[in-house]
């Protein structure tokens, strides 16, 4: 099921410019390993849920997976060969904004080789660059 909210205070937000660099990197939180963005963007529920389901399935439902973002950015589009004019258009979907250093997700619980082979593989259906963050000593 796809993220999102189930209220906001306004329907209709404006998009607005987002960071292109910074460097800072935060550490994890949950997990010993973790999918941290590289550069910034909109990720959308779409993704995030594609995502999820790619790790699930080379993880075979084992270990624990962390979610640590949420789509609460409604994206407005207005239909293909509409006239001008006449407002801003419906909600299309609900994105993400991401900086460089945002952790996406957070992962645990089993060996390292198929952890990272399952954030490889969800690397792939994300339109933001990202690289895995590996935490060995994590108590």
């Amino acid at each position: 099921m796809l993220l999102r909210p189930r209220q906001t205070k306004f329907t209709k937000y404006m998009r607005n410019k987002l960071p292109k660099s910074n460097n800072h990197y935060r550490p994890l939180q949950f997990g010993r390993f973790g999918l941290v963005a590289k550069e910034s963007g909109f990720i959308s529920a779409k993704s995030l849920e594609a995502c999820r389901m790619t790790m699930n399935r080379h993880l075979k439902r084992k270990g624990k997976i962390w979610i640590c973002v949420f789509p609460d950015f409604p994206m407005c589009a207005k239909p293909i060969e509409s006239r001008m004019g006449k407002g801003k258009g419906s909600i299309d979907a609900w994105y993400v904004r991401v900086n460089p250093g945002k952790i996406l997700f957070e992962v645990d619980g089993l060996q390292p080789l198929s952890i990272i082979t399952a954030l490889n593989a969800a690397k792939n259906k994300l339109p933001v660059s990202t690289k895995v963050r590996h935490y060995p000593f994590k108590t």
